[in-house]
């Protein structure tokens, strides 16, 4: 079925395509957010990736492949997004319900905590490359094992264990240069 609907799908068929979104858009949004870290440059990714996947639908070779060949398109539309960036993203805070059952005092300290905390693991995790967030985001929030992720990112899985091994330490090493 679902091959069937590539296939119509790389042949023109536009209500196809948009079944193919409709069953992905939520995951690839999710993915460019995490890469990005703003909302907004999440949208525009997204736009951007299934954009760029009906019109490059003929450079699709094996049907069976779809959600690494488009992986990797979104993975392009987040670097290009970096590129672009200028603004600066705006971070939304929840503060504590009164039936949280905290006093206003210590529910401000830990409201202070874990935004603290939260700011020192997104500058920390905005230090990295694109890469190296990349095959965070697809193995620790997406829990996408190894091979997958090979196949996202068209590289072979020994490649893909030690970029993640790699992107670990870039962050284990950016988490201590925010915490001083």
């Amino acid at each position: 079925m679902e091959r069937a609907l590539v296939e119509r799908a790389r042949s023109g068929d536009r209500a196809a395509f948009d079944a193919l979104v409709r069953r992905r858009i939520d995951a690839v949004y999710r993915t460019s957010l995490a890469i990005l870290g703003d909302q907004a440059d999440a949208a525009d990714a997204t736009q951007e990736s299934f954009v760029s996947a009906w019109y490059h639908r003929d450079a699709l070779r094996d049907p069976d492949s779809f959600d690494a060949w488009l992986g990797r398109i979104n993975l392009n539309a987040c670097r290009a997004q970096l590129r672009r960036r200028s603004r600066t993203a705006v971070r939304e805070l929840r503060l504590p319900e009164p039936e949280d059952g905290l006093e206003p005092a210590s529910a401000e300290r830990a409201l202070d905590d874990t935004t603290a905390a939260a700011d020192v693991f997104d500058r920390a995790f905005a230090r990295l490359s694109v890469d190296d967030r990349a095959v965070l985001v697809l193995h620790h929030l997406q829990e996408r094992p190894v091979a997958e992720i090979a196949a996202v990112l068209g590289a072979p899985e020994g490649t893909i264990k030690s970029r993640l091994h790699r992107a670990r330490a870039a962050l284990e090493s950016a988490l201590a240069k925010e915490s001083r």
